[in-house]
């Protein structure tokens, strides 16, 4: 009975023995197929990479600005026992100011003019008497570049006429920047495939459709300038201009 019972076990624990070596080699068999698998996958992702040439191509016009900005302010200061004259006094000055615009060819709706501000002037001496700023500020918005920019070199009419007037510096745009941002791109990209050619022939191959393409920063510089920045730049001090886009291309070899 003991000998039957113990031949009985010895073939149970057989049985268990050769069950897990059929479970281990069926798992490492898996393992063997996913491995063989993701190196394949790897391969054939590296051979797709080593199929393309990333460019960047860029196209540059040089254009002529269509609007300018001019900000300019006129002021007086005035005692306190004396505002009700100072306002009188930038009330005539306005008038000025209007008038000299007007007469040189400005348009009216062009023109804006800011209500009078009112700042106290700081004095060391606290027993000196009080003096306040008022100040008005004139901005000019105008499709006529030229002529707003030589009225804003010839003042000395208006300053003749008593008027403490101050210009800034003006600045200058172009309205037509969203729709040459689109034609730029097609010969930037132009751009980039002829270079991508070049850099193919020199290997063998030569280059095929585009894959993908991402567009770069807009450039708005003076004429001749290289100073471009990774965030774009747009100048307003030159009424002639260059616009430059720059994109990033991505070409299959063949």
């Amino acid at each position: 009975m003991v000998e039957y019972n113990y031949l009985t076990l010895t073939t149970k624990n057989m049985d268990k023995n050769f069950n897990k070596i059929i479970y281990t080699g069926i798992i490492l068999g898996i393992c063997f197929i996913i491995g063989i698998s993701i190196n394949a996958g790897f391969n054939y992702r590296a051979k797709q990479l080593d199929n393309t040439l990333s460019v960047t191509g860029s196209a540059k016009q040089q254009i002529a600005s269509d609007t300018v900005k001019w900000r300019s302010s006129f002021s007086r200061t005035i005692a306190t026992a004396e505002l009700n004259a100072g306002y009188s006094q930038m009330k005539a000055d306005e008038e000025l100011v209007s008038s000299f615009l007007k007469g040189n060819g400005i348009d009216e709706k062009d023109i804006i003019i800011s209500p009078v501000a009112m700042n106290q002037n700081f004095k060391y001496d606290s027993n000196a008497p009080k003096e306040y700023d008022l100040r008005q500020t004139i901005e000019v918005q105008s499709n006529d570049v030229n002529k707003v920019t030589e009225i804003a070199k010839n003042l000395q009419s208006l300053i003749q006429e008593g008027v403490i007037f101050s210009s800034d510096s003006l600045e200058y745009y172009y309205s037509g920047l969203p729709e040459m941002r689109v034609s730029l791109l097609s010969d930037a990209i132009k751009d980039a495939k002829a270079r991508a050619q070049k850099i193919a022939e020199s290997s063998g191959k030569s280059v095929g459709n585009i894959k993908s393409a991402s567009m770069g920063v807009v450039q708005v510089l003076p004429v001749n300038s290289v100073e471009i920045t990774d965030y774009g730049s747009y100048d307003t001090r030159t009424i002639e201009k260059e616009v430059m886009v720059t994109v990033k291309a991505l070409f299959f070899l063949e």
